[in-house]
């Protein structure tokens, strides 16, 4: 298949395609490795878990399973089933010590544990916001792109990302545009046409069975969470919204 059929790829799937992406893959070799394994990666964030036994975490798992059935899933790390979330906040990791990705008035070279216990303490005083109903807008071969429901939904939203923010001392470069996400799977190597051309389509029936199953994602409370690669996020602070 020629190169031509996806001109019109959407552009949250133009990374995904050999064709039409060259480059280095990021995080593979430092995240992950060309086996699909997860590599030693600490660090922290505030994330918002699946809710056990909702209509939504049924349907994102039953999605997650057909994606590791599809042609080319031997191109993807997968991680955890146990360990799907959605960030709400990125906090510091490991192998991104530099500014504007970690506290200005900390030293870069501060080991992650204390970066943590320094977090929790800051979070102490964190008045939790309003509560954010979320709802799955396209799928990637990554996983899930979601989005808050209502305009008073991505509102509240951006005041829990702003309040996080100013207390935690950093924004990254995408605080404004942050895309919010529940990854599946981290790829290794990218797509030949016709593995792709099989993508597109299932892409979309994936994200029009979820959104009819769960038109609402279910989620627990955003959490302040530390980790040491990425299959499992353990709650440290959970922040139960008003």
């Amino acid at each position: 298949m020629s190169t031509h059929v996806f001109s019109d790829l959407p552009d949250r799937l133009v990374p995904f395609a050999r064709n039409l992406m060259s480059g280095p893959i990021p995080h593979l070799g430092q995240r992950y490795d060309t086996a699909g394994t997860f590599l030693r990666e600490r660090g922290n964030t505030v994330v918002c878990h699946l809710v056990e036994g909702s209509e939504a975490a049924a349907a994102i798992t039953d999605a997650r399973s057909r994606f590791t059935q599809m042609p080319g899933a031997d191109k993807l790390a997968f991680t955890a089933a146990t360990s799907l979330h959605m960030t709400l906040f990125q906090g510091i990791i490991e192998t991104r010590r530099a500014l504007p990705y970690w506290p200005s008035d900390v030293p870069v070279e501060t080991p992650v544990d204390d970066m943590t216990g320094l977090f929790i303490d800051r979070l102490a005083r964190f008045e939790p916001g309003d509560t954010f109903a979320m709802e799955v807008t396209h799928a990637t071969p990554n996983g899930l792109t979601l989005d808050g429901v209502t305009e008073r939904d991505r509102a509240i939203l951006k005041d829990w990302r702003n309040r996080l923010a100013d207390l935690l001392g950093y924004r990254h470069p995408d605080h404004e545009t942050y895309v919010f996400h529940i990854t599946f799977a981290y790829m290794i190597e990218r797509f030949d046409d016709q593995t792709m051309a099989a993508w597109v389509p299932f892409l979309d029936e994936v994200t029009t069975e979820i959104r009819r199953r769960a038109p609402v994602i279910e989620l627990r409370a955003p959490a302040f969470c530390a980790f040491d690669d990425m299959n499992h996020f353990e709650e440290l602070l959970v922040f139960e919204p008003k």
